[in-house]
């Protein structure tokens, strides 16, 4: 029989929730024209996977093992492409963000790249969930005349799935330099109901999916043509895009309301305009 004196421990009421706290780092060199691994880190949900190609250049995989991000959450990459080197970096998946209980979740990314090396930027799509709340940046060093191709997408709910998005907090930060100089700077930033800040004409035109692709190299400019051929390829009916060129830099937008029409338009652009096919997690 138990003693009915002896005191109990108090239970708490709330407990602490787990919180995603994870970072993942990676380095390539160049031997000998090839690329090859130089470091490799990792911490938390964050894993990065190196298939293997029959290419010059080597592949990585982001993923996250947690599935998604909801407030209170961080996540941080860290790639480093040595010079003359020739690296792209892509994820598994699209990354979620979910309803937040409190706080904002946060996605970090540095790049560094050296004198004559190439780092192509190619993760997959952010979907934001309603209510979710998400603070994402992307930092870029850039060396000589280093290369930097760059994409990031965000798709507000999946309208396929009859998801509607009301209220959701989202911040986006791009800061690219080269020598130490910033050459380009991009924000965004709403709070509240999306459609308040997308459904002018000058924002989104009431697109529910956005992406922005920067090209930062030297000789950028001398491709904007060939972006434009690119562009006018894609079906003028869903998707709605524009790309500029100046200083040494290739910057294109795209929007529209369907998130399957804008992947398969990425798709098609990124193929032709890079010469190459994508990784191979594009498309399984």
């Amino acid at each position: 029989m138990y003693d009915a004196g002896i005191a109990s421990k108090t239970i708490p009421d709330t407990c602490a929730m787990q919180r995603v706290k994870a970072s993942a780092r990676v380095r390539f060199r160049a031997d000998d024209s090839v690329t090859r691994l130089d470091g490799l880190f990792q911490s938390g949900s964050a894993k990065i996977r190196l298939p293997k190609v029959y290419d010059t250049a080597r592949t990585a995989v982001l993923i996250n093992t947690a599935g998604g991000l909801t407030g209170g959450d961080t996540i941080a990459y860290e790639v480093g492409v040595g010079a003359d080197a020739h690296a792209i970096v892509t994820s598994q998946a699209a990354e979620r963000a979910y309803r937040s209980p409190g706080g904002s979740a946060k996605m970090t990314s540095r790049l560094t790249v050296e004198a004559g090396a190439q780092l192509e930027w190619l993760p997959q799509e952010t979907i934001l969930f309603n209510e979710s709340s998400l603070t994402r940046s992307l930092t870029a060093d850039l060396f000589s005349d280093a290369r930097l191709l760059a994409l990031e997408t965000v798709v507000l709910g999946r309208k396929a799935m009859g998801e509607e998005i009301n209220s959701v907090f989202f911040r986006d930060s791009w800061r690219i330099r080269r020598d130490g100089k910033l050459i380009f700077a991009d924000d965004v930033r709403f709070d509240g109901d999306p459609a308040r800040y997308l459904s002018g004409p000058a924002t989104a035109g009431q697109g529910h999916v956005v992406a922005t692709f920067a090209d930062c190299a030297l000789d950028a400019e001398d491709r904007l043509q060939k972006a434009r051929a690119c562009l006018s390829a894609l079906p003028r009916k869903s998707i709605r895009t524009a790309v500029s060129a100046w200083n040494g830099l290739l910057v294109a937008r795209f929007v529209s309301n369907d998130g399957r029409d804008l992947r398969n338009a990425l798709t098609t652009f990124l193929t032709g305009y890079r010469s190459a096919d994508l990784p191979r997690v594009w498309t399984c």
